[in-house]
């Protein structure tokens, strides 16, 4: 259902969008995927300004050596694998202790700052950084036969 609204949703806007294909088929790819995934482990994703976001990830019981953060091209896959423990004298468990495994899609400005683990939180931090020839610049009229040639 949600991949059919955003066909429809792309139709609509697509005479009006160029060179967005390769997004709309990234974020078609991660409505189709929505459905297949889990809430493990639970996130936030925290706009701390116009430039800078984080995403945090709560991995309580997760060390350092556990979590692996991986950056290939515009995706960003954050898995975590913990060695099994017997769950010895364990009356209740209600934490989880199960292997995960989290992608997120990135525009192409983003940056991937660094990543810390702290108090059972995983924190990834984001900067987009737009470069020179992607910042607004004034476009000088000329003659048709300069730019034709």
């Amino acid at each position: 259902m949600i991949n059919k609204t955003f066909d429809i949703f792309w139709r609509d806007i697509s005479p009006f969008a160029v060179g967005f294909d390769r997004t709309f088929d990234a974020l078609s790819l991660l409505a189709d995927s929505k459905s297949q995934t889990t809430n493990y482990p639970p996130y936030n994703i925290r706009k701390v300004s116009d430039e800078q976001y984080t995403i945090e990830l709560a991995v309580a019981g997760f060390e350092e050596k556990d979590i692996e953060i991986e950056a290939e091209e515009d995706n960003l896959t954050i898995k975590g694998k913990r060695p099994s423990k017997a769950s010895e004298g364990l009356v209740h468990q209600g934490l989880s202790s199960r292997d995960f495994e989290r992608k997120f899609v990135l525009s192409e400005d983003m940056v991937i700052k660094g990543a810390a683990l702290s108090n059972g939180m995983l924190y990834v931090g984001l900067e987009r950084i737009i470069p020179d020839h992607k910042k607004p610049r004034k476009i000088e009229l000329t003659s048709k036969n300069k730019i034709l040639n």
